[in-house]
């Protein structure tokens, strides 16, 4: 069977000469393929190449199974950050202070790597003005124009409008709201959290469902 990871383990390493690295790392200099692998026998572990593209090619003794694992379990972490992105929520009525705050948040995760994904929610007499949602959206692309671009344009869905932000390349990134970022938010009850691949379905709410919280009158209506 071939060595389906393509990683060139002990008499599979074609070079005539390599660069070897010891198992706890120290630099054993350029030896020919069998002295390296007859050290490396000599201990009970394998002679790797980890840099095939080195002049000479460069190989390391190690454990190859648990050199296996670590790789694997690497590029799952690698997968799964990909996939992640942040969170930031906020209402029509979200007030000046709490503004800068949550921009400077959005800006915080930004200028880490990370997208973000925006919402503005909607509850009660709220859900009939929810054209003020995308005027406070199209504020919010224009507070980030200096970092971010918009990867996917505000979207209603239900009782919440959504668009998704990613970090502009690191040299072009300008910081405005950094004077605000890590205050405490104060009367927020809305949580800021990382979110996994993003999944649509939660935005899509029953028509019924919406128009239940504008529908019901507020104490002062009932007295009307």
């Amino acid at each position: 069977m071939g060595n389906r990871d393509q990683t060139r383990v002990n008499d599979r390493i074609r070079a005539p000469k390599i660069r070897v690295v010891g198992p706890d790392g120290q630099q054993l200099g350029v030896m020919n393929v069998r002295d390296a692998l007859l050290k490396a026998q000599s201990v009970g572990l394998d002679l790797v190449e980890i840099a095939a593209q080195a002049d000479p090619p460069v190989c390391k003794i190690i454990d190859y199974g648990k050199f296996k694992y670590e790789q694997a379990k690497l590029k799952k972490q690698k997968s799964k950050s990909a996939t992640r992105m942040k969170e930031i929520k906020l209402r029509v009525g979200t007030g000046a202070h709490d503004y800068n705050i949550k921009m400077g948040r959005v800006e915080g995760f930004l200028d880490t790597g990370h997208k973000v994904r925006v919402i503005i929610q909607f509850k009660g007499r709220e859900n009939a003005h929810k054209d003020l949602g995308f005027v406070a959206m199209t504020k919010i692309i224009e507070d980030l124009k200096t970092m971010s671009n918009v990867d996917q344009a505000p979207r209603l869905g239900g009782r919440v409008i959504a668009m998704t932000l990613s970090p502009l390349p690191q040299g072009q990134r300008k910081r405005k709201f950094h004077l605000f970022h890590g205050e405490l938010m104060e009367e927020d009850d809305d949580h800021d959290e990382d979110v996994d691949e993003f999944d649509e379905s939660h935005l899509e709410l029953d028509e019924d469902d919406a128009s239940d919280d504008a529908g019901t009158p507020t104490a002062e209506e009932s007295k009307d």
